[in-house]
């Protein structure tokens, strides 16, 4: 007996399913990025946040000095490809679901849409995301033993350390900075880069049914990744969180807010923005790739899977 298909009642909310296609087109554009510029661009970041009263050269030879050219790829294997390809496939189960009964509830496709990426944002960050930016810091920001001459602990030996010594807690350390970074970057980027779109319609006269091109699109994500630095405080205090910097005057069980407090009083508002010139970078480079290489990696993944791809990049 044939199966009849199911119509949804007129003006109802129709649930989009998730399809491993689209979770394989952002895992592998994710890849991609963070292992061309991505990396760098966030050792950068990570590093002035860390070292507030490095400027950007300074910076630079710090992290050459660690170890040449590999220095600014520090924290990429395993830590940034493991984020790298888990966290699309959270954030868009998680932003889907979020997004549907946004719209179940009466939210427009404006609200909904920043009301999903910020509920997968925050799971992105509980999920994966925690224990990767964690590790990750840890890489950059640890002193290294074989300036003394002794041996330098590997990747894991450094994660079983922390984790015998710390726990669950110790691999999360962080972790809440990091949700609110990521609720607060999801939920601007996206209104942030929609603002920036009506703007480029309304100067090239085009509709809201027309398509814009590759590099309008590329210049309204970029506008909007780009301005959604203005929470750059709550990423230096991710990074003072991680940090395994030694530092004796710290506060000793360190919080969000007793973390603020901290680096305000010994940086000021200067210190609280260190490093947002590398992270407007990096969110202009994730812009790039996803727009710009978009449409060719959707292609490939089409005909890797056979499934048609219905993603936005």
């Amino acid at each position: 007996m044939s199966s009849v298909p199911v119509l949804a009642a007129p003006g109802a909310v129709e649930k989009k399913p998730v399809k491993f296609s689209n979770l394989l087109l952002g895992a592998g554009l994710n890849m991609f990025e963070v292992t061309t510029l991505g990396q760098p661009l966030e050792v950068m970041k990570t590093t002035m946040a860390a070292n507030r009263t490095d400027g950007m050269m300074s910076s630079v030879s710090r992290i050459w000095g660690r170890g040449g050219v590999l220095g600014f790829y520090q924290g990429l294997i395993p830590w940034a490809w493991i984020e790298a390809s888990t966290k699309g496939a959270v954030l868009l189960f998680v932003a889907s679901e979020a997004e549907f009964y946004v719209k179940r509830a009466g939210g427009n496709n404006f609200v909904s849409g920043i009301g999903g990426g910020m509920a997968g944002g925050l799971a992105q960050a509980y999920a994966t995301m925690g224990f990767c930016t964690c590790m990750k810091t840890v890489e950059i920001t640890k002193h290294k033993a074989a300036m003394k001459g002794e041996k330098v602990p590997g990747t894991f030996s450094t994660f079983m350390d922390i984790y015998r010594k710390e726990g669950l807690a110790g691999i999360n350390k962080g972790v809440n900075a990091v949700a609110v970074r990521q609720v607060t970057n999801w939920g601007s980027r996206f209104g942030l880069s929609r603002v920036a779109e009506n703007g480029i319609r309304s100067v090239t006269n085009k509709s809201s049914d027309q398509k814009l091109s590759v590099p309008e699109r590329i210049l309204a994500s970029a506008l909007g990744g780009g301005l959604s630095a203005w929470n750059q405080p709550i990423e230096v205090v991710r990074v003072e969180m991680q940090s395994k910097k030694e530092d004796p005057n710290r506060p000793k069980k360190m919080t969000v807010g007793n973390t603020f407090r901290y680096v305000y009083g010994t940086s000021g508002i200067k210190g609280l923005y260190r490093g947002v010139a590398p992270r407007i970078g990096l969110g202009v480079w994730q812009t790039v790739c996803m727009v710009a290489l978009g449409d060719v990696a959707k292609e490939m993944v089409e005909k890797a899977t056979g499934e048609e791809v219905t993603a936005k990049h």
